[in-house]
């Protein structure tokens, strides 16, 4: 890997998203010798994705060079490597760029989509864990627009302008959301000679409500803000397959659409080498104790969605989310920095500041402690929290010069298809 030789301890860090940008951030002025590992070069700012899909926003806008990242510090690297496996024996990580021995190591390769072991509808739904994915779909969805101006088949028409997404959790609500924005304000204005009366939008969700993990409150607004914007709504009902553009269910709804979004899941990304007793496999993620120490390690830790601390207030480890990753990244910051002294390490403690999800202009859901907000308030909050924790100043001016200028014209300036999607093999997840 070409990394110089060194006296100080080595800290390894598998992956760039939020736990691992966060304990990086923390850690470049210690006396330590850091490495990142990604397979990307960049940090993607993933609330956002869907904003990418819907045009909202050019993928720049919410990712930042990891090397912006590590440059600050005088014995910290990066190193685009895929990380193939890990020798705890002999402690190296094994990457397809050669292999890098460390004193500490760090796992936080987040998660990826959850298909339940369906691989019919793995290999045909799209998802978006990533930009390149969340590209694929903004190019899928405006090719279908392209398609269904010109088609003369009546019924491909109403396929090619049907969207329907299994899972109403945060990215589900938000992504139905944004593309409801284009149906009322955007698409109108670009396809003159079309009919939009045509274009429906399914939000199917397993469970009675659509954002289980929010309050009743938050599940109650967002479903109306929803239906009032002409999203079809489905709940306890539960998609089985989805194969020649035709969605089935466990129930008699059946819907034939050319995009089909899966956001009904995501399960935790391992390295291979860590012991099998290690990792929770129902949840694909392993189980640490209060220092993030992966159970049976001494100095391998995991953080953020690859991690599971079994606590009191937390039985099945703490939600799949940013903020718990952040401080989790942080936190075990301070403790390799009093580990390094040779002082006792800190149990981590979650700080839950809420959660949160936006339906579109001047609606928002927010939970926060006891308070339930719902509306325009809400959707200033979520702005507002949004625009403070992407990385870098660019990239906030950036987001909120695009979001005053979709706000004042009703317009979204990213429809383009940069990279045709169609015939292109998207069954491969990158992590």
């Amino acid at each position: 890997m070409n990394i110089p030789y060194t006296n100080l301890p080595r800290l390894v860090i598998i992956g760039g998203g939020f736990a691992g940008v966060a304990l990086a951030r923390n850690m470049i002025k210690e006396d330590v010798q850091l490495v990142l590992l990604d397979r990307h070069n960049y940090h993607t700012f993933q609330p956002l994705l869907y904003q990418v899909s819907t045009s909202s926003l050019e993928p720049d806008s919410i990712a930042y060079p990891l090397r912006k990242i590590v440059k600050k510090g005088k014995n910290t690297f990066f190193r685009m490597a895929e990380v193939m496996s890990i020798d705890p024996k002999t402690q190296h990580v094994n990457t397809n760029i050669g292999n890098i021995s460390y004193d500490y190591l760090v796992i936080a390769t987040g998660a990826r989509t959850n298909f339940f072991g369906n691989t019919t509808i793995e290999s045909n739904a799209m998802r978006m864990k990533n930009l390149p994915q969340a590209l694929n779909l903004r190019s899928l969805m405006l090719e279908n627009l392209e398609q269904a101006v010109i088609t003369t088949d009546t019924e491909k028409r109403k396929e090619l302008l049907s969207f329907v997404l299994a899972g109403a959790g945060p990215t589900g609500v938000e992504l139905a959301g944004g593309i409801a924005e284009l149906k009322l304000n955007v698409l109108p204005k670009d396809y003159p000679d079309m009919d939009f009366d045509d274009m429906e939008i399914h939000l199917i969700e397993g469970a009675s409500r659509i954002l289980p993990p929010m309050s009743e409150n938050a599940s109650e607004k967002a479903t109306k803000f929803l239906e009032k914007i002409g999203v079809h709504i489905h709940t306890n009902t539960q998609v089985q397959n989805y194969e020649n553009n035709l969605v089935t269910t466990n129930t008699d709804l059946s819907l034939k659409t050319a995009t089909f979004i899966w956001s009904a899941g995501v399960t935790g990304a391992p390295v291979s080498g860590i012991n099998a007793e290690s990792l929770i496999p129902r949840a694909n993620r392993y189980k640490v104790n209060e220092y993030n120490q992966i159970d049976g390690y001494d100095t391998i830790f995991a953080i953020g969605d690859i991690s599971v601390m079994e606590t009191e207030g937390y039985p099945k480890g703490h939600p799949m989310v940013a903020q718990p990753a952040i401080q989790q990244g942080k936190h075990l910051a301070k403790n390799l920095k009093r580990h390094l002294k040779n002082k006792p390490m800190i149990p981590f403690k979650y700080f839950d500041k809420g959660s949160m999800a936006t339906i579109g202009r001047n609606k928002a859901v927010v939970d926060l402690g006891k308070f339930r907000f719902g509306g325009f308030f809400a959707w200033f909050i979520w702005m507002f929290i949004h625009l403070w924790f992407l990385v870098g100043f660019r990239n906030r001016f950036v987001t909120f010069f695009n979001w005053v200028y979709n706000y004042i014209n009703y317009d979204k300036a990213a429809r383009l298809i940069v990279r045709p999607f169609k015939n292109k093999d998207y069954t491969r997840e990158s992590v």
